[in-house]
């Protein structure tokens, strides 16, 4: 893995911000276990559609694997917390009640029983995460775990690339690039690099790595973010870090510098390259095509004209493949509102708006940096992708945001030995 995962700063100096007052003790490290965790976290929210690969993969066995990791997560995350010691929060507090019209919607089977299935799949999720959330603490400890898993699923799709280019650059998608080796499609692809890109600039500028080891992450990333032509994903990595270094400017001279040379370097690039970039940017599309957003208007608005009772505008119809006539949604707000209805979309804003809140309120540092890009990147994906209402990468994400904005926890206290007094030997006892 590129990125240095030690601690910066002095030999002695803390990991995280000094402990508030009436904060739960800290666990005495983050065992190496967690970290496998999160990984088999990361491979269930993978997905089973995409691209063909190389080798064939059936989807059952991939739904087979997936659905096994998100279990031996959870069997994993409750044999570490065998105490079910949590850190309460509002961020799964709140998607712990995005569960109630899940269940409620789902229960009608309009959807089939996959719905009661996926409202199972996302009660493990959620359930995996209260488990874990005993190691949030406000450091950086899930964002060095976030970027090692995703570095190392874009290891697989630069293996398969290499291995075999026509697979990894398909006519069907456009030649825009795809996992050959496992299923992914290009905005996954785009996403997994915008969003580890963007974390290993801030730990770069944190100094929480060395520049070597942040460009082992960084540039192939890029590399791969461009060949997949995702616009929402480089927007939101734009985006995205511009709020967060914007957030440092006052306190870091690294911030500073770094958002001057970017304004520079994005004004140069911008007058040299610019119909490079916009012939990017379009990706061959008529202008009709780009300004309803790839088709996506039309299922859109089909989706809001479609006739609802009150409880299916109140629960939805309930969690299913993200999809509308047999087209995907691709938003998050108008799947939420199709599958967990108003009350979805009242708790998914509320999501937003608490972690947004928490991090404004916060001093400037580089896990509220980290937490601004993160909440901010989500939000923008959400108007083209969804997933904000099931188990997915941006259910995780947010998850990363809201353990760095845990209140840091206090250390607990070493057990102090025992001191026992000195014994006399038994012929000093008799001469005295």
């Amino acid at each position: 893995m590129g990125v240095d995962l030690r601690r910066a700063g002095p030999p002695g100096a803390p990991d995280t911000a000094d402990p508030q007052p009436g904060a739960a003790p800290r666990p005495a490290g983050t065992p190496r276990a967690v970290g496998i965790a999160w990984g088999l976290l990361i491979l269930n929210t993978l997905g089973s559609a995409g691209a063909k690969t190389i080798v064939p993969l059936p989807r059952s066995l991939i739904q087979i694997a997936t659905m096994g990791a998100l279990v031996a997560a959870f069997v994993l995350a409750l044999a570490l917390n065998l105490r079910l010691r949590i850190r309460a929060g509002a961020y799964l507090f709140l998607l712990t009640l995005l569960l109630v019209p899940s269940v409620i919607s789902s229960a009608h089977l309009e959807s089939g029983f996959g719905a009661l299935f996926r409202c199972t799949r996302l009660a493990l999720f959620i359930g995996t995460l209260w488990l874990l959330s005993r190691w949030w603490d406000g450091g950086p400890t899930f964002v060095r775990h976030h970027i090692r898993m995703y570095f190392a699923v874009l290891g697989s799709v630069a293996a398969g690339l290499v291995a075999s280019p026509g697979a990894a650059l398909p006519d069907l998608y456009g030649g825009r690039l795809v996992g050959a080796l496992w299923p992914l499609t290009p905005p996954q692809i785009g996403q997994y690099a915008a969003v580890i890109t963007g974390l290993a600039v801030l730990l770069l500028l944190g100094r929480r790595t060395d520049r070597v080891s942040a460009a082992v992450v960084i540039v192939p990333s890029l590399v791969l973010l461009a060949l997949t032509h995702t616009r929402t994903a480089t927007l939101g990595l734009f985006i995205g870090l511009a709020l967060a270094i914007g957030s440092l400017v006052l306190t870091s001279a690294a911030a500073r510098r770094f958002f001057s040379w970017a304004v520079l370097c994005g004004a140069v690039a911008a007058v040299a390259l610019g119909p490079l970039l916009q012939t990017w940017f379009l990706r061959g599309q008529s202008k009709e095509n780009f300004s309803n957003l790839t088709g996506r208007a039309k299922v859109w608005d089909a989706l809001l004209a479609a006739p609802r009772t009150t409880t299916e505008q109140l629960f939805g119809v309930g969690l299913g493949d993200k999809s509308f006539g047999g087209l995907p949604i691709d938003n998050s707000w108008l799947a939420v509102y199709n599958e967990q209805g108003l009350t979805g979309i009242a708790l998914v804003a509320a999501i937003f708006i608490v972690l947004g809140g928490i991090a404004l309120l916060r001093p400037p540092s580089l896990a509220r940096a980290c937490a601004i890009f993160l909440i901010s990147y989500c939000a923008i994906a959400s108007y083209t992708e969804a997933g904000l209402g099931d188990a997915s990468p941006y259910l995780l994400h947010l998850a990363v945001a809201a353990s760095l904005l845990a209140a840091p926890a206090a250390a607990a206290p070493l057990p102090t030995p025992e001191v026992r007094p000195r014994q006399l030997p038994r012929w000093a006892k008799d001469r005295k």
